[in-house]
């Protein structure tokens, strides 16, 4: 479209469109006013409830059902031609202005509907995702403890799990090498079918789910910054950094999963998803969901109890070397893959250090910004909630396996 005819479409809307001042002002009110009636109505677990029943769960059903028509992330699209059109509408503006003399009276108009459009999204995401972290949480609703478990009960849950990780390991499919086979677009196509047996212990995740979507665009920023997933509540997708090995996608995918089915804690969706995925019929996800769950009960037993040491527990050293060369093969190519994205490997020594302090810098600042997040949303242990799922898993299993209790 030629300038010219941009310049005759403004001068026409200027001319016939007239939107009278009370409507301008309760335009760019009302995003401010949604803003602030929920931090101060966050304290309220009774309000939250109302909003994830009647404004969230909505929302988010109707975001992923309209968005699942695309096969592509809609998320990355919007991000990169929001990105493109600030950097371009920031520099214009300026340009425009600096050198009239009401440069700054006319930079106020340009930026106002920046300004504006960040409350009516930020105001959004809060009653469509931020209200979940301050409702009656999962594990509450179920009346699931989380206060804490003895060394003897974690112990052997770890050995629980590590045992059926090894069986597991001997099914799924691997190349010649004995190296894990991942079809990732197969993967992708039976998630949503994962929650079907949980689901009749726990109704509340009983919901339709869409197939989870591949990051295209920013695979490799979520590799730099350390994600291996996400779940956008304004697109209702859940996406996935596909650069990584496989031994942990599919219970990256049921845990992105349990963002959409209404769990919004990480400890509880990480639990949510352990429990979706050694219990569905596909021994794909079963493996993925035991070794999930054994990572983080093995990095809980690492260390003697309330001792300062700097040796692995004895716990901790039999269980590592009952796992099967498999497993301990799978691991080794996943942590291979997390550690060659904390360096630059170009070959030339003077860019590799500035690259690799970047990338290092780059993900201390992203993970700080969600720590910080985290915390503000009611989740005081930051990105530490993700391991905290150790409590609820020892909980819900101890039972089943029988062990005794300490007195």
């Amino acid at each position: 479209m030629s300038h010219t005819r941009v310049d005759k479409i403004k001068t026409w809307w200027r001319t016939h469109v007239k939107i009278p001042l009370g409507v301008k002002i309760a335009i760019c009110v009302f995003p401010v006013i949604a803003t602030a009636l929920f931090y101060l109505l966050q304290s309220s677990v009774g309000v939250m409830n109302w909003a994830v029943s009647y404004i969230s769960n909505p929302a988010r059903s109707t975001f992923a059902f309209l968005s699942a028509i695309y096969p592509i992330a809609l998320f990355e699209i919007f991000a990169t031609a929001l990105g493109l059109f600030l950097i371009y509408y920031i520099i214009k503006s300026i340009r425009d202005s600096w050198r009239r003399r009401n440069r700054w009276k006319l930079l106020g108009r340009r930026f106002l509907p920046i300004i504006v459009a960040t409350f009516y999204l930020w105001g959004a995401f809060c009653w469509i995702w931020n209200s979940g972290y301050f409702a009656t949480g999962f594990a509450e609703k179920y009346d699931l403890t989380n206060d804490g478990v003895n060394r003897s009960d974690l112990v052997a849950v770890t050995r629980h799990f590590a045992e059926k990780a090894n069986e597991l390991s001997l099914l799924v499919e691997r190349d010649e090498d004995g190296k894990y086979i991942m079809h990732r677009q197969t993967m992708f196509a039976e998630s949503v079918d994962i929650y079907k047996n949980v689901s009749k212990e726990f109704p509340s995740l009983n919901g339709r789910l869409y197939t989870p979507k591949p990051m295209y665009l920013y695979s490799w920023l979520m590799s730099i910054t350390g994600y291996s997933g996400m779940y956008f509540a304004l697109t209702g997708e859940a996406m996935i950094n596909i650069q990584p090995p496989g031994l942990y996608m599919p219970s990256t995918v049921a845990h992105e999963h349990a963002h959409k089915l209404g769990v919004f804690a990480e400890d509880e969706a990480n639990f949510v998803a352990i429990l979706a995925c050694i219990t569905s019929d596909n021994p794909t996800f079963q493996y993925a969901g035991y070794m999930l769950g054994l990572n983080y009960l093995l990095a809980a037993i690492a260390f003697p109890e309330n001792l300062f040491s700097s040796s692995f527990s004895e716990e901790w050293l039999e269980i590592s070397a009952s796992l099967t060369r498999e497993i301990e093969r799978d691991r080794l190519d996943n942590w291979e893959f997390w550690a060659k994205t904390r360096t630059s490997n170009i070959g030339v020594e003077f860019i590799d250090n500035i690259l690799s302090n970047v990338m290092e810098v780059t993900r201390d600042v992203v993970d700080n910004i969600y720590d910080d997040f985290l915390q503000s949303q009611n989740q005081e242990l930051g990105l530490r909630s993700y391991g905290a799922c150790v409590d609820l898993l020892v909980e819900y299993f101890k039972d089943s396996l029988h062990m005794p209790q300490e007195p």
